[in-house]
């Protein structure tokens, strides 16, 4: 039914008063609500330098230094405890003395050798002190300078390596470095031999180009990078003295280590001095510090300096990631802020989930919400797991069940998973992850993909056979749809990226031109892995439109790009569960992937689930689980995973255990100490609804019938088979629908919109669902004269709760002053439906 836009203006008129009164605030809450839910208001805490006698406790990392060698150092932590225990960095503030006659110390607690010799570092603040005993040694001797460990990390710390420098794909100014260093072979030789070796002076190594550009003596680009006497200068101008030695079979760095782990820096402006400690190949650690790099996951919380001083900036978590020649390590990182008057108030807990909640809650001065109201949790757990609001019957019986809360609340939830309208709406997520899509598979094929995920969420398939089924079917894409898989994906590298994107978090094609920058995958892994995928082969199928995929029996190869070379398949890292010799490639595969050993497969998949119930993954974004994007909650995920497989991987048991924790069913409503928690659970989050979910939720509050172009009557956004059908003015789209051409989870949006508003406001989905002749609304009209029950049924059907006394009469009143009873109730409705109360879970 079309409405005409006379008849759409006179509605906005009368109905902008309308919801204000729903919402308590205009219309422009719509874009507002998401602004706000992103923004975070600065601490203004005291951040004026510790008391001396505050601090009862000091102690110092590393305990003891030894130095055996010109370019040794170390750098120091001195941490400070209080008679409450907390910990505060006093690097730079406590007072230093000792021998200076061996060591050097500078303002940030850097020690380097001076001379051979024994010593000892004392370290104070107030009445407390540590010493650190400290032994110079190889002073005078020799020092063979590696190529590989020295130089490399000194031409990365200095930026020249870097993707804006001599590392770009192209290098600069004629002169072209491996990115960040990860071919030590051919930068040697792009140092050594090109430019007629003139960067190099063997007998007066101060006058190479080497030396000279970065200690701007000639004009350098990039400026003044170190001068003559500084560790860095000294160290490149010993190696051109020693012969410009490459040495490919020097120790690696295998990992590293940063430390303080999960530190607490109680204010903004405080600071926190982080160290880093790397492992050789051969054994051997030693603190890189200084040539390390750190960077923060949330500048607006931690910022990061390039030699390892975090500075607070507000209250808030954030992570800091280490790297240093290819290994990587992370931690978390808290700004408490003030928290003068907080007192923990014991939690009730439903499940284990709680536990680890309200934990780490009570540790950083959280105090969590109370319980949603039974209509706000009635409402939040039917879209949750059906995308679909609760019928008035459903709602009006709940209410009206006076068991106790959380008996009848498990009661719906047993009730609602692997329901009917369940299997539906994860059978659409997952399709939206598999790619259903007929322009990959065709009209048939899209609509045979879909019935076998139906089938598989209907009969709670196990996590782990599914995804090995998708990974390893072969045949007709018609008569076996999971082996529409990889009549999607073509190419060995697509199959080999959505795969490990889909199935374990893991974003394996940053590294598919080199090795990846923010992890430890190499380019190598990526062809290597790639390879699982070589020996796929596709044909006609004996029908129209279909293909059959299949295993070549052997052949097929995937080379290398850099060196032509046919790679072997490999697994980037190991386990013990590994499919039997005899298996083929993609059964190698599926078997390393799925195996209970791999430490990504259960664990995306459950942070998946979990951001979907709670709103925000405990890994964000939830498909980039890596080294420096650690977990909020570690020890919780670690739980949920474990639960996940000893349960055999049984989906409905997690999403069970999930919503009837207390966690998930935390009120929005905040209070003094979590208003600004967005990570930690303390309160529920409003998330705007999907598109497909806001489409039906309309339909089901009006009554209206429900019509797809090219599909049956009645059948819902969640049901439709792909993208290729859509509403009309394109309304799933416009609100975030995924167009399935990847695996990624950016692919759907549900961020806030003008246009979008200017839809709901004046578009064709709300304006004929309300004008709908036969729709609820119209019915409730003419069933009765009571203008009061009318009202009362269109708060249920679209709030899902009945109005409060106030909003009663306010209706009321606007169905007697409109220019009909049906006009002013279709008015209520239209505010109703245009209101962040309906458009948003919370």
């Amino acid at each position: 039914m079309n409405v005409s836009t006379a008849t759409r203006r006179s509605i906005f008129v009368r109905c902008r008063t309308w919801t204000a009164l729903a919402t308590g605030a205009s219309l422009a809450l719509l874009f507002a609500t998401g602004l706000a839910a992103a923004t975070n208001e600065t601490s203004t805490n005291d951040t004026t330098a510790l008391p001396a006698d505050a601090i009862v406790e000091l102690t110092a990392d590393p305990a003891q230094i030894v130095l055996n060698h010109p370019f040794a150092y170390a750098q120091v932590i001195v941490t400070g405890r209080n008679a409450a225990g907390e910990s505060f960095d006093l690097t730079r503030d406590c007072e230093l003395s000792g021998d200076g006659e061996v060591v050097s110390v500078d303002e940030r607690r850097l020690v380097r050798p001076v001379a051979d010799g024994n010593g000892e570092l004392q370290l104070s603040y107030g009445a407390q002190s540590v010493a650190i005993p400290v032994t110079v040694a190889g002073q005078n001797e020799p020092y063979e300078v590696s190529f590989v460990d020295d130089i490399q990390p000194v031409l990365a710390k200095l930026g020249c390596n870097t993707g804006t420098c001599h590392g770009s794909q192209s290098g600069k100014n004629g002169f072209k470095l491996s990115l960040r260093g990860y071919d030590a072979d051919f930068d040697h030789s792009a140092l050594t031999d090109e430019l007629a070796s003139r960067r190099f002076n063997r007998a007066a190594p101060e006058r190479s180009l080497m030396l000279m550009k970065p200690a701007g003596i000639v004009p350098h680009e990039g400026g003044v990078l170190t001068r003559p006497g500084e560790p860095y200068y000294e160290l490149i101008r010993s190696w051109i003295a020693d012969g410009v030695r490459l040495d490919l079979d020097a120790p690696r760095v295998v990992a590293i280590e940063i430390s303080p782990k999960k530190p607490i820096i109680a204010r903004p402006e405080m600071q926190q001095q982080m160290k880093v400690v790397a492992t050789y190949s051969d054994g051997s650690r030693r603190d890189v510090t200084a040539e390390a790099f750190m960077e923060s996951s949330l500048g607006e919380v931690v910022k990061a300096d390039n030699k390892g001083l975090l500075t607070a900036v507000r209250r808030g978590e954030a992570a800091v990631l280490a790297r240093y020649e290819g290994a990587y390590d992370a931690t978390p990182i808290t700004v408490m802020g003030n928290r003068d008057g907080f007192a923990w108030v014991e939690q009730p807990t439903n499940n284990e989930i709680d536990s680890f909640v309200y934990d780490k809650l009570e540790r950083f001065k959280i105090l969590p919400s109370g319980l949603s109201s039974d209509a706000e949790f009635l409402r939040r757990v039917y879209l949750d797991l059906t995308g679909m609001p609760p019928t008035i019957a459903e709602i009006q019986t709940f209410l009206a069940d006076d068991r106790d809360a959380q008996t009848k609340r498990d009661e719906v939830i047993d009730q609602l998973v692997g329901g009917d309208a369940y299997v539906e709406h994860w059978t659409n997520k997952w399709a939206d992850l598999l790619q259903v899509n007929r322009k990959f598979l065709s009209e048939k094929g899209a609509w045979a993909f879909r019935a076998w995920i139906d089938h598989a969420v209907a009969s709670n398939m196990p996590y782990d056979e599914f995804a090995h089924t998708i990974l390893t079917a072969s045949g007709s894409t018609f008569e076996n749809p999971p082996a529409a898989y990889l009549r999607v994906l073509r190419t060995p590298e697509d199959a080999m990226e959505n795969s490990t994107q889909l199935f374990l978090g893991v974003r394996f094609n940053c590294n598919k031109c080199h090795d990846h920058p923010f992890e430890r995958w190499t380019q190598d892994q990526y062809y290597d892995l790639s390879a699982y995928f070589a020996q796929v082969g596709r044909k006609k199928g004996f029908e129209p439109d279909d293909e059959i995929v299949y295993d070549t029996a052997g052949r097929g190869d995937v080379t290398h790009p850099k060196s032509g070379a046919v790679v072997e398949p490999s697994f980037p890292y190991q386990h013990a569960d590994l499919a039997t010799d005899n298996a083929n490639r993609r059964e190698q595969f599926a078997h390393w992937v799925v195996s209970p050993e791999n430490q990504y497969f259960a664990k995306s998949y459950v942070n998946r689930l979990w951001s979907y119930l709670l709103g925000v993954g405990l890994i964000e974004p939830i498909d980039d689980l890596r080294a420096g994007n650690p977990p909020s909650n570690p020890e919780l995920l670690e739980w949920l995973t474990r639960q996940f497989i000893d349960s055999g991987y049984d989906t409905q048991k997690l999403i069970t255990t999930i919503c009837k924790s207390r966690t998930y069913q935390h009120s929005i409503e905040t209070n003094e100490w979590n208003a600004e928690d967005k990570t930690n659970y303390s309160h529920a989050l409003a998330r705007r609804l999907p598109a497909e979910t806001l489409f039906d939720a309309i339909h089901q509050a009006t009554g209206a019938e429900i019509s797809f172009p090219g599909v049956p009557v009645g059948m819902r956004a969640s049901q439709l088979p792909d993208p290729a059908v859509n509403a009309e003015g394109g309304f799933l789209n416009l609100f975030g629908r995924p167009p399935r051409e990847s695996a990624c989870e950016c692919e759907r949006t549900n961020n806030v919109m003008l246009s979008q508003a200017l839809n709901l406001v004046n578009g064709p989905t709300i304006a004929e669902a309300i004008t709908d002749p036969s729709n609820n609304i119209a019915r409730w009209v003419a069933e009765t004269d009571d203008d009061g029950a009318v009202v009362d049924q269109v708060f249920l059907s679209v709030f899902c709760r009945p109005p409060t006394e106030t909003e009663r009469a306010t209706g009321m009143q606007a169905l007697a002053e409109a220019e009909s009873r049906l006009v002013g109730a279709q008015d209520l409705t239209w505010a109703l439906l245009n209101s962040p109360a309906f458009l948003f879970n919370r």
